[in-house]
């Protein structure tokens, strides 16, 4: 990678993540993100009564679709790397919050 690395605040479900990425790429990784928390709210408003986390998985199996399946969404490796460290940092959440 010569690409300088950046940080950038993302914001995903009300909770901000401070990711690296390569500065060509930041702005790719905030429409990624803004696309993720636009699913977000519309799954919120179509199913009403279930927590984030349900919503994140909900979207995550929609983007995962839509990539597989030819649609215009490209999944890169630097943004699979990105969900997944989301993903872990949601799971360490949960089990914070069960054990208090």
């Amino acid at each position: 990678m010569n690409s300088s690395l950046t940080t950038a605040n993302i914001v995903i479900a009300d909770r901000t993540y401070r990711v690296k990425v390569e500065s060509t790429n930041e702005e790719y990784v905030r429409k990624t993100a803004k696309i993720i928390n636009d699913k977000i709210i519309e799954f919120k408003t179509q199913f009403a009564g279930k927590d984030m986390q349900d919503y994140i998985a909900m979207v995550l199996i929609w983007y995962a679709t839509q990539t597989s399946t030819g649609n215009n969404l490209i999944v890169s490796a630097e943004t699979t790397t990105m969900l997944n460290k989301i993903n872990n940092l949601l799971d360490k959440t949960i089990e914070n919050n069960r054990s208090i």
